[in-house]
């Protein structure tokens, strides 16, 4: 597996995770981040750094990014976080 599928696979770990946390389904979570463009905008170019921190870590930098950029989305599902 290269790196760009590694990529491709830890994007589609920190959309079903984050997803899970939201109790939203990950297809929701992802039309929410292309939105915001947090796709190839922060999830891609946080692999290197993110890859090896753990999964409640990863998410809540997720989070964190959707917080900033669209804080609306997450105040629908305030009482999941």
């Amino acid at each position: 597996m290269n790196t760009s599928d590694k990529a491709t696979e830890f994007v589609v770990f920190c959309i079903e995770n984050t997803a899970a946390r939201l109790n939203i389904s990950g297809a929701e979570l992802f039309h929410e981040l292309k939105t915001i463009d947090g796709i190839h905008s922060f999830l891609y170019p946080s692999y290197p750094a993110l890859h090896t921190q753990s999964k409640e870590y990863i998410v809540d930098e997720t989070l964190e990014y959707i917080r900033q950029k669209n804080p609306s989305l997450l105040n629908k599902f305030q009482q999941c976080l």
